[in-house]
């Protein structure tokens, strides 16, 4: 086995052509490098270098061991380069609270920019309403989650203690069987409420949106189904059950596509937000999952 050093000296000589200048590159005294040359050619028992009026040349011998010289160098700061990765690569788990489909909290894309950030990272998903979600954050159970609620709001009075990042907002229309038309036709709210609804557990937006709007009119839905899967409440609503809640571009689609009724004029704000507790501010798992958000969502960091 051949001392790097003595490598070092070998390629930065055969390089530079000169003892001299190599000594400078390595940060060495000449007689230093010539050491170096002179014990690695010993204990090769090879001459590696001839001396011209130019300057230092290989020999043939030396032309033909420097590339796996080069080789050896370039393997060994990459090893080097490798463990001091490692000392500064974030490692444990992230407990991760998802919420409705994937594709609309980007969920690929954040986990694949975390992943490349952080290779050690072992990531946790647990999929959930958004209450349930901001429960789990607020009690430990997640280090981070997604969450709805009205925009500007997040988190509120719900969980005081836990802090959000708005990502973007939308809107929640009403939907209605096909061929519900008439009905529907210049309803509002106290028309609506007295329709058979597909509600949802406390915990879902779907909820606490309805009851934000209906509640200070002394409304409240006429529920005769209660599911806590948007797919399965969508279903529902194609088969007649009754109206249900659904995002923007998923009721335009189901539009579209099936032919359910959107209530015209009666739009409920939302927001999509993402959540960790304050008392965790600053932790390096918070910092590096805000940072590969912020690639994603293209919102700040900090």
């Amino acid at each position: 086995m051949y001392p790097l050093q003595s490598l070092r000296a070998f390629v930065t000589v055969a390089r530079e052509g000169s003892v001299s200048r190599a000594a400078t590159r390595l940060h060495l005294t000449q007689p230093a490098v010539s050491l170096k040359l002179k014990q690695l050619q010993d204990e090769l028992e090879l001459k590696l270098f001839l001396r011209k009026p130019q300057g230092l040349v290989l020999t043939p011998d030396g032309q033909a061991l420097l590339p796996s010289a080069e080789k050896a160098l370039a393997a060994m700061a990459a090893f080097e380069q490798s463990a001091r990765a490692l000392h500064n690569t974030l490692r444990g788990r992230l407990r991760i609270g998802t919420i409705v489909d994937p594709e609309f909290i980007r969920l690929g894309a954040f986990l694949h920019r975390l992943v490349e950030r952080a290779p050690q990272l072992e990531t946790e998903l647990r999929q959930g309403m958004s209450g349930s979600v901001l429960e789990q954050v607020r009690d430990g159970r997640l280090d981070v989650g997604f969450f709805l609620a009205p925009p500007g709001v997040g988190p509120g009075a719900l969980a005081p203690d836990v802090v959000h990042r708005e990502l973007t907002r939308f809107h929640y229309y009403v939907v209605a069987p096909a061929g519900w038309g008439p009905r529907l036709r210049s309803a509002q709210w106290s028309d609506l409420a007295a329709m058979p609804w597909i509600v949802t557990p406390e915990d879902s937006v779907h909820h606490r949106l309805l009851k934000g709007t209906l509640e200070p009119m002394g409304l409240m839905p006429r529920g005769v189904a209660q599911v806590d899967q948007e797919a399965c409440m969508l279903d529902l609503v194609r088969a007649g059950v009754g109206l249900s809640l659904a995002r923007d571009a998923l009721a335009m689609a189901e539009r579209q596509e099936t032919g359910l009724e959107i209530v015209d004029g009666l739009q409920l704000p939302c927001a999509l937000s993402f959540v960790w507790h304050q008392d965790r501010q600053g932790e390096p798992l918070i910092a590096e999952a805000l940072e590969a958000l912020a690639g994603v969502w293209a919102v700040s960091p900090t």
